[in-house]
């Protein structure tokens, strides 16, 4: 029995287009970059650059790593072959409950944006209607999806460079004071340590860029397209959020009311070009959000189909996971579980969903610096065909990073020691789960997938 495949539909760019898409610029800038401005004030920019740095670091080590393993499976995949069985399987876990989380945590955002053309509808409705059309969609063919998400992905764009005008053309203080003075929410100059733990939200922010790792299976000359995916992401990402962010801080007419202000791009554009364009924009940014909904479905259901492939859960759940429709050949049956689960997700506590999600991110960043390393050290990752410049710098600055967060988030009791214990948890639980159950049943079966044994078993079938 041939190992169940994915159809190479993708070039680069196509590629690209949906990693950019699950980023979704506008919807860091609008839903969250004010969580960071909140928690730093005006040193949100320096928030948004150390997460800059960061992501320079982590491009680094996902475009060397993909390169060698671009799999479906994503991280959980990478790490599994670099550590070891058990940590890839605790980062399974953590990414499962993640990525669809976020797929509920970016649809509620659709409510907000739409409610002045439907204000009678309750957002979670809006929102959950979203992922499930999403997931309908994303049943179609890899190339006709990624037009789709390309179509959207520069109308979001544009909306960026229009908030990014609004302020750099009309700035109400100097560059050189956001520099040099600082200020929080509350009017006191802004801490390091404020700055840092707004920093993990603001690395969440960018994520995303590695997510092109996931269309491995779907993209031609993968080992090397899907490097260059990444670090291009990556750098059209920084520049797409870290501009407009600069250019809210820089031309709000009125820090206090912006800060104080329940949806602070709104205020923001509503002050600069009036209500008409803030409606516009809002629309523009509904639209980015269901093409994010749409981007991270795709990604989240490849995830799924990896591990029901990899025999991760019982033969049933394996079987239907890993189903591959006939026409599109995608992974249907995840798609559509994927967009369910999350339509449900979207009647939770956004505030929980967040608390959630927000450092599982900065642990899951950290196993693959670690394997960057063992990988080199032990030769895994000999075959790659991208190899990042400087190695070790890359994981190992990013690494004393990722562990400067956490000690910052250890010393919030309100958001960051909350997700950092259910992060824990989370791995806790997924590391039993392998231990009781999967170790019992004889392992874990990782399926072989590479770009030759996939052509050729295609080529078999059609003999």
């Amino acid at each position: 029995m041939s190992t169940p495949a994915l159809r190479r539909g993708l070039r680069t760019l196509g590629t690209l287009l949906i990693t950019l898409s699950a980023i979704s610029p506008a919807s860091s800038v609008f839903i969250i970059a004010p969580g960071v401005i909140s928690g730093a004030g005006t040193g949100a920019f320096y928030s948004f650059v150390a997460a800059a740095v960061v992501g320079v670091f982590m491009a680094f080590v996902y475009a060397e790593l993909a390169s060698a393993f671009p799999l479906a499976g994503g991280e959980y995949a990478i790490v599994t072959r670099t550590l070891g069985r058990l940590p890839g399987f605790a980062v399974l876990g953590l990414m499962i409950i993640t990525q669809v989380l976020i797929v509920a945590v970016i649809a509620l955002g659709v409510g907000t944006y739409l409610g002045v053309l439907m204000p009678g509808v309750p957002g979670p409705v809006i929102a959950a209607v979203t992922c499930v059309v999403a997931a309908v969609v994303g049943v179609f063919d890899i190339k006709l999806n990624a037009w789709v998400t390309g179509i959207f992905l520069a109308i979001e764009i544009l909306a960026l460079i229009v908030v990014s005008a609004l302020g750099l053309f009309n700035p109400a203080r100097s560059f050189s004071e956001l520099l040099a003075h600082p200020v929080a929410s509350d009017g006191s100059p802004a801490t390091v340590g404020a700055i840092a733990i707004a920093t993990s939200v603001a690395i969440f922010a960018y994520n995303g860029y590695g997510s092109a790792v996931y269309f491995g299976e779907e993209t031609q000359d993968a080992s090397r397209g899907i490097a260059r995916a990444i670090l291009f992401a990556l750098g059209i990402t920084v520049l797409a959020e870290l501009i407009p962010v600069t250019a809210v801080l820089l031309g709000a007419p009125d820090l206090n009311a912006l800060f104080a202000s329940e949806n602070m791009l709104s205020y923001f554009i509503d002050s600069r070009g009036g209500g008409t364009l803030d409606t516009v924009l809002g629309l523009a940014v509904a639209l980015a959000i269901v093409n994010a909904v749409l981007a991270i479905v795709l990604i989240s259901s490849r995830m799924l189909f990896s591990s029901g492939r990899d025999r991760a859960w019982p033969s049933p759940v394996n079987r239907a996971l890993s189903a591959v429709h006939p026409k599109f050949g995608t992974p249907w049956v995840a798609t559509v579980g994927t967009g369910l689960v999350a339509a449900l997700l979207c009647f939770v506590d956004p505030k929980l969903l967040l608390v959630v999600t927000s450092t599982s991110i900065v642990a899951v960043y950290a196993a693959l610096c670690l394997g960057a390393i063992v990988g080199r050290r032990t030769g895994a990752t000999a075959h790659a065909e991208y190899r990042m410049p400087w190695f070790p710098v890359a994981p190992v600055l990013a690494l004393a990073v990722l562990v400067f967060v956490v000690y910052q988030n250890l010393l919030d009791p309100a958001v960051g020691r909350p997700s950092l214990i259910v992060t824990a948890c989370v791995a806790l639980l997924s590391i039993a789960y392998y231990v009781l159950v999967l170790r019992r049943k004889g392992g874990w079966k990782l399926a072989d997938v590479t770009e030759e044994k996939v052509t050729d078993e295609k080529a078999e079938e059609r003999a």
